[in-house]
């Protein structure tokens, strides 16, 4: 079965983009602008020259040696139930209540769960295919070769997330949804312009610090081991992603006049309000036979969204302020949006949770893996004693 076939609507006129492109594949052609650099000054690992860029080459290695393959770190032969992937409770319906709900058989709330997995991890998958682009855009126009180092190493930490969540889909849930229209319209936005900080801006702090909570909250609260495996990898990579930006953009952002920072600013504020409207997955109760109007106040009176939107700004509040875009008219933004306090979480504890996690999970696989080879050594000396 084509990948074609397993898309919800994958044939509709839209501003998703994802029409055909004359060849009968999905695609979506982004014009593109800005200049490629070249640079051939350069610091190597070990090196030390007082400006502080060893800590970006120490990032570069960190980022080589964790390279992994998702063909074999993951237990892809997990069974995972269509019906129920991540164990989502009734009450994280956003219909749940409602006389639609009341309506459903167990069967159809399967397939309602099915089509929010589905959805979601959709998004995960086109937002790493942006991501993937916007890194190689990285190398193309960062002007430091340091730089370009380390967004090499990113661009194949991407293409590995877009082949995990890729396979997850196909494989394991047998369908997948068109990007969403916010999604693509940041993404979008990000790849056009042609300042070399912007694919930072829009994806290192803003698309990849939302995935990073996303990721999380799905991560935590998930009893089902092959999705927790995928998040927790995943987010082992992404907290060195966001690392990178915050390095890059917090020197750069000092150099630049009010006036600059004022439209970085107004960037930050546009993409956290389309990141906020792109969560509430409204497609999936469309596809439902929900009214869009119905579908959407739904979405909007749902508290387990609410705190689910209010969590997800928990990685991208504090990078913004960190980096130095921290204007009165982005704050009174964030504050209006409920997520200003979030500007006190810190970062730098949240990123090595995820490598820990990460880290404790392949422990206790392995150690578990361990045990049973150990029990199946044994088993068969003893059969071989008893046969003897």
């Amino acid at each position: 079965m084509s990948t074609r076939d397993l898309y919800v609507n994958a044939g509709r006129e839209s501003g998703t983009g994802q029409g055909t492109d004359g060849g009968g594949a999905l695609a979506w052609t982004v014009p593109a602008t800005g200049a490629a650099r070249f640079s051939w000054e350069a610091m190597f690992v070990g090196q030390k020259d007082g400006s502080g860029r060893e800590r970006l080459l120490n990032l570069y290695q960190k980022g080589k040696d964790k390279q992994w393959d998702g063909a074999k770190r993951i237990a892809w032969d997990l069974e995972v139930d269509p019906l129920d992937p991540l164990g989502t409770p009734d009450e994280a319906m956003s219909i749940y209540g409602t006389r639609y709900w009341d309506r459903m058989n167990a069967a159809e709330r399967g397939e309602l769960r099915k089509h929010y997995t589905s959805w979601q991890f959709s998004q995960f998958l086109h937002g790493e295919q942006g991501a993937m682009v916007c890194a190689a855009r990285i190398v193309e126009s960062v002007p430091d070769l340091d730089a370009k180092f380390y967004s090499a190493t990113q661009t194949m930490d991407e293409a590995r997330h877009a082949e995990i969540y890729s396979r997850f889909l196909h494989e394991k849930i047998g369908m997948l949804y068109p990007i969403n229209d916010n999604l693509q319209a940041l993404l979008g936005d990000t790849l056009r312009d042609s300042r070399w900080d912007m694919p930072y801006l829009g994806m290192q702090v803003l698309i990849e610090g939302l995935a990073l909570a996303a990721f999380g909250m799905i991560r935590d609260t998930t009893d089902k081991p092959l999705p927790k495996q995928i998040l927790a990898y995943v987010m082992q990579d992404e907290a060195r992603h966001v690392a990178f930006g915050r390095m890059a953009l917090r020197d750069y952002y000092k150099q630049l006049t009010d006036a600059e920072l004022r439209e970085r600013e107004e960037f930050v504020i546009d993409g956290c309000y389309l990141m906020r409207d792109r969560l509430r997955g409204v497609e999936v109760l469309t596809n439902f036979g929900i009214p869009l109007k119905e579908a959407e106040e739904y979405s909007e009176r749902s508290e387990y969204l609410q705190l689910f939107r209010q969590l997800l700004f928990s990685r991208i509040v504090p990078c913004v302020k960190d980096i130095g875009l921290w204007g009165k008219r982005l704050q009174q933004a964030y504050v209006d949006m409920g997520v200003f306090d979030m500007g006190n979480s810190n970062l730098d504890q949240l990123m090595a949770q995820d490598e820990e996690i990460a880290e404790k999970l392949d422990a206790e696989r392995f150690a578990a893996e361990e045990h049973e080879r150990v029990a199946e050594v044994s088993e068969a000396i003893a059969a071989g004693a008893a046969d003897a």
